[in-house]
Order: structure tokens, then sequence, then C-alpha cells
């Protein structure tokens, strides 16, 4: 919006994200950006922001094009208060104009100037302006704590500010679509940020099991392309898809955007080509970039992709050049990283696939992870898809509790929970999965997303995730000689162990034997139900010897269950 004031033009911009504090939207407040047009540039005022929240500046081009996506590229140079500099990516927003999304956790005066393709273009070109960053007063922890990263030791996530992050997702590649109402889309993401989900995988893209321009594609604003090529855009799209991501961050749970799917039968490579490609991942940058965000190239990529090879890995390294913020970016794919010491990797955590068989998900699956885990360098590596509850009518509440701790206990930095109707946006009559692409593709599951928001399995991994977070989880490491073969153990030593029981058959109270014990430490012991989150004490194991006595031998702990099923036992130092 514009108004005139003694020759200067006024522009008023609207921050597009909302403020902190569950359920509330809450307007970003006003600023003014005063332009003053010469022949050669805009020179804008000073807009404030609070730190990590997003400014959003609209400049309108002089001139008309007949394909703005494709005739005219446009990038800000923004220079932070130390000197530093990033070229952040613009995005045609629609008509005239364009857009510059920022954010920044460094507080002070931010200062920009734009460069664009058509150096004539005065209002594009070499527009200059100012954001002044401050601190953020806020609850919502992506602001407070700032955009999530690769932690420093390469094996969990934190915040911008090192505050850990515990990454629980969830499945939902296709809920941008329009059977998945506004409505339907709030009521789920109430519920999960119930449940204690902090991670949502979308796709922002080609979806899996389709081909190219599927009505089931569509959202409120219809296809996000016009052309099968990529090369006409359709604005409304992406003002659709706004409003879901910026819904899910004001609930404060990170959206992991995919960027395509890449399976052979719905192969966006094929469809696309690698410069479609590029200019696709350029507009989610600079369109989400600014927002606290993770990236997933594509779905179901060749593994060699980790490492860069084919026409996947160059739009690997694509992305990884042209963002700004250097999000953490990894490819879907079945298996882990090679691990060469010439590998040119181009993902900075590494996700692995488990298996939709329940019977595989829970026993053999875990190699791939720990193969994955055991790759240098170090990296955060979780399960990105394995058995979703309810699919086919299997993996159903205790196999989701058991793949989390399994998983969890083994190294992984967080879990991805999938289940059936959600991942699909499923509704009545309409499964979302059955593609007229590929002759009528056969339906996985006529079970309705609401249908799988109720599923217990999501809330009992939400349980263990709480869990955790009362201990110093991200300093856990995996300690397998702690118990015995199939049961998973870690924790810290000498502080914490966690030790899971796998269920087993019926009237077996017996416990696990914990092993290696330091006599020295008194123990607070507890068993935890994953089905329900209650806790069950054990009383405590008092220290043998005093602390030092180098001739003291390690001691082994076992105690029955309370009940025949699966139990965390948990022993925590006790200190009088």
């Amino acid at each position: 919006m514009a108004k005139k004031m003694k020759g200067i033009v006024v522009i008023v911009v609207f921050g597009l994200l909302y403020s902190s504090g569950y359920g509330q939207d809450e307007p970003v407040g006003i600023g003014e950006w005063e332009v003053q047009f010469t022949p050669h540039f805009w020179a804008a005022g000073i807009e404030k922001v609070q730190a990590n929240r997003v400014a959003e500046v609209t400049l309108k081009s002089s001139k008309t094009y007949d394909n703005p996506f494709m005739e005219v590229e446009l990038d800000a140079m923004v220079t932070l208060p130390d000197g530093k500099q990033l070229w952040v990516p613009m995005f045609w927003a629609g008509g005239n104009c364009w857009c510059l999304r920022y954010a920044s956790s460094i507080t002070g005066v931010h200062t920009f100037r734009t460069e664009c393709s058509d150096t004539s273009n005065a209002k594009l070109h070499a527009v200059k302006g100012k954001i002044k960053v401050t601190v953020y007063s806020g609850k919502n922890d992506l602001y407070r704590h700032g955009p999530i990263q690769v932690s420093k030791n390469g094996r969990h996530f934190e915040h911008t500010d090192g505050e850990p992050f515990l990454w629980l997702g969830d499945t939902w590649w296709k809920n941008l679509c329009k059977r998945l109402t506004w409505d339907g889309f709030k009521e789920l993401a109430a519920d999960r940020k119930k449940k204690g989900f902090s991670v949502i995988q979308i796709v922002c893209g080609p979806y899996p099991d389709e081909g190219p321009f599927e009505p089931m594609w569509e959202n409120e604003g219809g296809m996000p392309y016009k052309t099968r090529d990529f090369k006409v855009l359709n604005p409304e799209y992406w003002e659709y898809a706004d409003r879901r991501f910026e819904h899910l961050i004001n609930s404060e749970i990170v959206p992991a955007i995919v960027g395509a799917w890449g399976r052979a039968d719905c192969d966006a490579m094929k469809n696309v080509g690698v410069d479609g490609l590029k200019r696709h991942w350029r507009y989610l940058i600079a369109r989400y970039g600014a927002y606290p965000v993770v990236w997933i190239l594509a779905g179901e990529l060749h593994n060699n992709s980790k490492w860069g090879v084919g026409p996947w890995g160059q739009v690997g390294r694509y992305v990884r050049s042209i963002d700004p913020y250097q999000h953490p970016l990894t490819t879907h794919t079945g298996g882990g990283r090679r691990g060469n010491p010439d590998d040119d990797l181009i993902i900075s955590y590494d996700m692995v696939g488990g298996s939709h068989r329940q019977d595989v998900a829970i026993s053999s699956a875990i190699d791939n992870f720990t193969a994955a885990y055991s790759k240098e360098p170090a990296m955060p590596v979780l399960v990105g898809e394995t058995c979703y509850e309810g699919h086919m009518q299997q993996g159903f509440q205790y196999v989701q509790r058991h793949m989390f701790w399994m998983y969890m206990l083994s190294g992984a930095a967080g879990h991805t929970y999938g289940a059936a109707g959600i991942w699909h946006a499923s509704v009545e009559g309409d499964p979302g999965c059955a593609s007229s692409a590929f002759g009528g593709r056969k339906v996985y599951d006529w079970t309705t997303w609401r249908e799988g928001m109720n599923y217990p399995g999501a809330t009992q991994v939400g349980l263990g995730k709480k869990l955790l977070q009362e201990y110093p989880w991200h300093r856990f490491e995996p300690h397998p000689e702690w118990a015995e073969e199939g049961i998973f153990a870690a924790g810290i030593p000498g502080q914490v162990r966690f030790i899971y029981l796998p269920r087993r058959n019926i009237y077996n109270w017996n416990g696990p034997a914990v092993k290696n014990l330091d006599p020295s430490v008194s123990w607070h012991v507890y068993y935890f139900d994953p089905a329900t989150g209650r806790k069950f004490d054990q009383g405590t194991i008092k220290a043998s010897v005093k602390a030092g006595d180098k001739t003291a031998k390690p001691v082994d702990f076992k105690k029955n269950v309370p009940s025949p099923q699966d139990w965390v036992l948990v022993l925590e130092r006790f200190n009088k």
C-alpha cells in the first residue's frame, strides 16, 4: 500500500508470520518504508522486525512482462551489522509485484540493495533499504531460540542459540491439497501440537503416487504451475500454501519442506528436468527460506543423490549454493550416505528408510539405521519413513512405540511417525492415493485423515518424547553393552540409563538385566509404561562401595516388570 507525502512514497509492509503463542493469530506490527524515486534506484527507510521474524518488502515493477516468472530474476544483497553479506533470492508474487522475505537472529540494522536481471527496471534494480532487527519478545520457541540447525557435535539438532531440538515428525506428504480443508488442517495441526510433534514433513511440489498435474494436486488456488515444464507459475497456489506453512510455524511446528518426488513411476526429474527443478527450488527458497524450515530435496531418490551423483545431485548442489540461511538439507532415500572420504555430500542430516512391513520394521530394519549412524562425518540420522500406523491395516500402536524407542536408543536425532489417512489427505470417498495416470492405482487405505489422526500410536510416541525431554537426551549415546541382545539401551554413563524391553510372550514378568553398573553410584529406578505414560517406582540401588575404589567390580541389576508388555526402564543417579 502506498501514499504520497511531500513527494515521498510511503510503502506499508505487512509481516506474514504471526507472533508466539499457540493458537494466537497475532499480526506482526506494521512498519513504513519511505521511498524516494530517482532515475536509478529507490532509497528505502528503516523497517523494524523482531529477531527471527520475517520482514517482507514488496516492490512493484514499472514494467509489465509476458511471463515475469521466467523473464526476471531478482536478488537482494543484504549486509548484516557485522559486515557479513548474504545473497537472498526474491520471488515474483503476482501481477507486477516482487517480494523480499528476510529474517535474522542478529539484532541491529541490516541493509540491502537489489540486483535485477533487467537492469533497466528502475523500480526493481538497485533498490536500497534498511531492516532493523530487534530482540524477540514473544514465547514461540522457533523465534525465541531461532531456527533449527545441526548441532556442533553433529549428532542432533539445535536452535540457533544452542537450545537442543528433539525432532518428532509426522508425515503429511499431500496436506497442502484442498481435500484437507483449511479447517481440517488447523484441527490436525492442533492435535499434533498437543501430542508433542515438532516437525511436519510435507510436499510442496509434485506428489508421490500421482502423474504430473493430477487434479488431486490442486489446493484452493489451483496448481502451483500452469505448464508441465514449470515455466508458468500460479501465484494463487502459493498464497494458500503460505497460510498453511505460517499456521504450522505459529503452532511451533517446523515444516520439513519436500520439493518433489523422485520414484520411477512419479519422477519429477523426468517430467521437469534439472532446469525446471532448479527454478522450483529457487522459488521455494525465496518464498520460504526466511521461515524456520528444513529442506528435503525430494522423496524416494537413489542413495547416490546424497553424495552428489546424477541430476538430483546437481539440483542438491544448487540448493546449497543459493540458500542464504543454509537450512538443514537431506534427501529422502532408503539407505544412508556412503561414507567415502571423497564424497561430495549435499546433505547435512541423514534421513533413511525403515520398512512398511511391520515385522521387518521392528526387526532387521534397524540395520539400515545403524549402518548410517556409523558413517563419517557424524551427522544427525533419523528414520524419515517407515511402517505407518494402520497402513493397509497393520503397524498399529505397539509397532509405533517399538520403532520410536528402538531408534531413539540407538542414537537417532529424532523419529518420524506416519499414519494411514493422514499422509495422503484421505477423505470419505476420495483416498487421495489412486492415480488415474497409472491405470487406477490400487488404493492403499480407505482410512480418512481424521480416523488416522486418532490412532493411539501418535499419542504414545509423544509420551516418549516428553519423557526424554525430562533428561539431557541430546547427550545420550547408545550403549548396547548395558543390556542383553534384543534390548535397546542408551544414556550417560554414571548419570542416567534408559533400557527399552520390547514386548514378548504373554505371562512373562522377567525384567531386563542391566549390566555393568558403577557400584559407587546410587540409582533411583522406575519403569515407564510407553503406552500410557505411567511410572512405576522400583526404589533405589544403593552404592556398595565408595567412589574411587579401584578394586570394586561392576554390578548387575534385574527386577521383574509390573506386567507382561513392553517397558522402558529408567535408572537415574540418586544423590541424597
